[in-house]
């Protein structure tokens, strides 16, 4: 069985490994969108590469959900579409996307869906 910090180290690693590939394939200074996912909620912001600054946030935390709308996937879309919107409303319409070490799978890959659905190019 792994330890705790077996698992954490291995998942540094591959946040490490994601960001050196975005950070040597993003000529255009594009913002990045970031996801972390923890047991109950995703967060997804929008940072600016150069000033290394926040521009837009998101959790699943802060959805207003209707009782049809249960589940940790549907949470997930949501949260992407509110972030493709706010995103909108600042004029971001193309960002880079960075997993954070999480496999491209369920609430992280819900999340993309809904930013994707939402008008953002990534």
């Amino acid at each position: 069985m792994r330890t705790k910090t077996e698992r954490e180290n291995k998942r540094l690693r591959r946040t490490l490994r994601v960001r050196s590939k975005i950070k040597r394939n993003n000529k255009r200074n594009l913002p990045k969108l970031c996801v972390y996912r923890s047991n109950k909620y995703i967060y997804g912001q929008i940072v600016d590469l150069v000033t290394g600054r926040t521009i837009v946030t998101v959790s699943s935390k802060s959805l207003q959900i209707d009782g049809d709308e249960k589940g940790k996937i549907k949470e997930s879309f949501l949260a992407g579409k509110l972030l493709a919107e706010k995103a909108k409303e600042r004029n971001i319409y193309e960002v880079v996307f960075d997993r954070g070490g999480y496999k491209y799978h369920g609430r992280v890959k819900a999340l993309a869906e809904g930013a994707r659905e939402g008008g953002l190019k990534f």
